[in-house]
């Protein structure tokens, strides 16, 4: 099996309008097909996918995910934007809309978490340019997994706002990174 990347992810929430509102307004996605009190399916904005996101409502009763407290399940999603503008401008709505989380610099990778209605925590990523990559960033990326918090104006100020990310460091055959960080 050759897997060369995530086309969709399927989701239980509580309710279903609140979580399309969300996902529709607060992070941009086109619902495709809604099915009130059952199922909604989206579209990103930029995704060729015939859909990138299902959710199916299981009611109100439903109690928190425990993944990560008190059993193994997932921790998160990561969605990529194209340019750090994106990830700024997506900052302030997931401020305003109280959803934001945290916020780290990967190394390789800029990073915003924050969490939907139900509490499912999403990433929302820029990657740097693989042609911007620096050997400092190599060594650092391949010896320092602790993330650091991220200073998006500086990112901005370093790669430029309109730069258009993540070519290069998501493809695992990119010949300049060790296998443990390209992957």
């Amino acid at each position: 099996m050759s897997i060369t990347r995530l086309n969709h992810a399927v989701l239980y929430v509580r309710d279903v309008e609140r979580s399309r509102d969300f996902y529709e307004n607060v992070l941009g996605f086109r619902t495709l097909i809604f099915i009130p009190g059952q199922a909604a399916f989206f579209q990103a904005s930029g995704s060729t996918n015939d859909h990138d996101l299902g959710l199916f409502q299981i009611g109100s009763g439903a109690g928190p995910s425990p993944a990560g407290r008190t059993s193994v399940g997932m921790y998160h999603l990561a969605w990529e934007v194209d340019t750090l503008t994106e990830l700024d401008r997506l900052r302030a709505v997931l401020l305003e809309a109280g959803a934001l989380v945290g916020a780290s610099d990967h190394v390789l990778t800029k990073s915003l978490y924050a969490q939907d209605p139900d509490g499912l925590e999403f990433e929302v990523c820029w990657i740097i340019p693989a042609a911007l990559v620096t050997e400092a960033d190599r060594e650092r990326a391949a010896s320092d997994l602790r993330p650091r918090p991220l200073d998006l104006d500086a990112e901005i100020a370093r790669y430029g706002a309109e730069t258009k990310g993540g070519i290069g460091v998501s493809i695992p055959a990119f010949p300049d990174l060790p296998a443990t960080v390209a992957e």
